[in-house]
This record gives C-alpha cells, structure tokens and sequence, in this order.
C-alpha cells in the first residue's frame, strides 16, 4: 500500500531541502551571535607581541654590546613597532539579525524555489506521469512481469496513463529483456511498429542467446521492412541456425527473405529443410507439407516471372557521390515513355550501392497494380523508359536537391540496361 503519493511524496523532499537551504543561509547570523556573547580569543596577536618583545631585547642587547649604534637601533625597533601594528586584526562582529528576519528568510527561500519550480514551465505531464504511477503503477509491474495477462478494467479507461507507466516501469528496470520484450507487444497492439522494433533490439542486445527474442525481433523487422532480410535482421537468423540449426521459424523466415530478395535456389533450399525436417518428426503433418508445397510451388513461379523481367544497372556519376547521405532511398522504375504510373518499381536503401554502382532486377513481381504488369505493357506494345532517382527525404514524388538521371528508352525484347545518376534536381 502506498502511504505517500509520489507528489506528496516530492513535496515533502522538496520542502525539507528548502528548509535546510534556509538553515544553511541563515547559519552565519548564529554564529555570530555566539561570538558576540563569547569573543574568541585571538591567539596570533599573542604570539606577535612575544616575538615582538623577544627581538626588542635582542636589539637592546646588541646596542649596550656596541654592535649597532643608536641611529641603527632606533630604526630597527621603529620598523619592528610598525610590523606589530600591521599583524593586529580588529575583528567587527556581525550584527546579528532578530528573530523576524530569520523566520522571514525560512520562509521565503522555500516560497521562492517552489514558485521558480512551478513558473520556470509546464509541469503538467510530469504530474500527470506522477499520477499515472500512484493509479497504475502495480498493475504495470505485474502486466511487464508475467503475473497477469490482461490489465484489470478499471486501470485501461485512461489508456494513456497505463502506457506511461509501462515505459517508465521498463526503462527503471532498463536491465530487463522480458520487460522490452512485453513492452514490445505493447507497441504492436498499437501498431507502433518503429517503437516496437526499438525494445526489441534492446532486448535482443540484453539476451542475444533467448531464440524467443530472437527470431521475434528478425520476424518483426522483416515484415516492417516489406518482407526484406536486411543485414541486420539476417545476422539474428543466422545466429539463432547456429546455435539451432532446427529452428522452424528461423528456417521460414530465411525462405520467405531469400525469395524476396530473389534468391529463388536459395529459398528453395530453404523449404526443402523445412520440409525435411517436419516430415522426420512423428505424427501427421500433413497441412504443413502443404503449405510448404505451395511455397515451394510461388517461388517457381516468381523465378519465371524474374528470368522474364529487365536487369537494370544504376551507376552514380563519381562527381555527385559526395552528395549522397546514408539514409538516402533509391528508386528504380520501367513507365511508359508518355507518363502514368509505373508498370514496375522498386524502393532500395542506398546501401544496395557498392563503389557507385547496382544491379537491380525489375519483373512483374514488382508491378505496382496487379493489371499494370510489364508483360502486359510489352504484350501491347508500350514504349517504356527506365528511370532511377537518389531521394534524400524517401519519398516517391521528386523533390529538389534529389539525385537523378535521364530516362533510359528501351526496345521490345531488351532485358538488360544502364542508367546513370548524373543530375541534381533543381
């Protein structure tokens, strides 16, 4: 049970540092009314008379020897006179203030640094985070935990406050992999997809060895990035066949990545470990050799569709590659030369580029309308243009300072050809 609500809680803290502040401040006065009633003794002007008083009879001593002369001893006992009045101190006592002016200051430093506090900006959603703690701040320890499935009705009406306090639960115990991986489904209930992916990648580096977490955080980014294996994602499979070579997830995943990237044998040779795989195991499997047959049979059918579509070289003029950014998309696309949407296109990151050049495939697997394919627009005779053009903001429309080049004509029954990137779109 939570005795002080956390802003209770602050304030209180926050009035006990005030105080002491003020205590602080005011110390000073009560030191000096304690000098004022008992004044310290000033010990070094007692040690500087001594000496004083033990060099005067030295000198004396000297002049009735006869080693200086008076006019030498006049001046030496002149000068010592001189040094002890410099070495007295006169110390004032600080007037101590009355009782008023000290509960004037206790009071106003604590006013003064909660009004600075609250003017300085809007506090409201840290008091809102703060409420969202007190109201469900159990429930999501228990939802990130694993003692409950589902929150309790009355702490999802407010379903912001139950998401506050999730993230704030997950980054107090930062440390965590199953609380980044249930804040991760949080995210995709929400279809947060970006969000999503960032907890999983920190679970992930919290616990590279839990497949679970694993082949969760390759699946969710391969479809967030249309059924593309990037780098990325492809390690964390790869990892996982390693440790596991027997991993029916991780197997389909390769499959369905190794396709897409038209990388039909190796697909192929996907689905047939798959299939092997579950086929050795006892009992009846029959749906899911199916279902692997009738993969196996799409990724025959995207090859001829593949080894019938146009292989387009885009290369970069060598004077324009010191404009290209990392984050940059690269659009390749066959149109009609008259204009219209496209009969093919692709969206690549700028990584596909290495040393200023790509190959890139274009078929009917890439049409952007089912019944605007390039077998079609070759079947009617359309005259088409290869284009291909670096965006800076990912868009498909161009935009200014995009990287582009002209359009490439191309006949009837060519299959292969090259584009150059060698302008700057005004």
């Amino acid at each position: 049970m939570i005795l002080f609500s956390t802003f209770g809680l602050f304030i209180a803290l926050s009035l006990l540092m005030a105080l002491l502040l003020a205590i602080i401040v005011i110390m000073p006065w009560l030191r000096a009314s304690r000098l004022r009633d008992k004044p310290v003794d000033n010990q070094l002007l007692d040690i500087n008379v001594a000496v004083f008083r033990e060099r005067l009879a030295e000198l004396q001593t000297d002049k009735d020897n006869g080693t200086i002369d008076e006019v030498h001893y006049r001046n030496q006992k002149l000068e010592l006179e001189r040094q002890l009045l410099d070495a007295q101190r006169t110390v004032t006592p600080m007037v101590a203030p009355g009782i008023k002016s000290r509960l004037i200051i206790m009071v106003w430093v604590p006013v003064l640094a909660g009004l600075a506090y609250f003017l300085v900006s809007d506090r409201t959603p840290v008091f809102n985070l703060w409420t969202a703690e007190d109201k469900v701040g159990q429930v999501a320890d228990d939802l990130l935990t694993g003692k409950i499935d589902q929150p309790p009705a009355w702490a999802i009406t407010d379903g912001t406050q139950l998401i506050s306090a999730m993230q704030t639960n997950v980054y107090r115990h930062a440390d965590d992999p199953d609380r980044w991986m249930r804040l991760s489904e949080l995210f995709l209930s929400l279809e947060a997809t970006d969000s999503a992916l960032e907890a999983l990648s920190r679970a992930y580096r919290l616990s590279p060895d839990n497949e679970e977490i694993a082949t969760t955080y390759a699946q969710i980014s391969f479809f967030a990035n249309k059924g593309q294996l990037d780098a990325n994602s492809r390690r964390v499979l790869q990892e996982v066949l390693a440790k596991n070579p027997q991993h029916e997830g991780a197997q389909m995943l390769m499959a369905m990545g190794e396709a897409r990237s038209n990388n039909f044998e190796q697909a192929q040779g996907w689905i047939k470990r798959l299939r092997d795989s579950i086929a050795a195991k006892p009992g009846d499997h029959s749906q899911a050799l199916a279902s692997l047959d009738e993969l196996s049979a799409n990724v025959t059918t995207q090859q001829q569709q593949a080894s019938e579509g146009i292989e387009v070289t885009v290369s970069i003029n060598s004077d324009l590659l010191p404009l290209v950014k990392a984050d940059d998309v690269l659009f390749v696309a066959i149109r009609d030369v008259k204009g219209g949407p496209p009969f093919a296109a692709k969206r690549l990151p700028i990584s596909v580029i290495k040393q200023g050049e790509a190959t890139i495939s274009l078929s009917d697997l890439d049409a952007m309308m089912p019944e605007r394919t390039l077998a079609s627009a070759r079947g009617d005779k359309v005259q088409l243009a290869v284009v291909a053009r670096i965006s800076h903001s990912g868009t498909a429309m161009a935009e200014s300072g995009d990287l582009s080049g002209n359009p490439v004509v191309i006949s009837a029954d060519q299959n292969q050809v090259n584009v150059t990137i060698n302008q700057q779109v005004p």
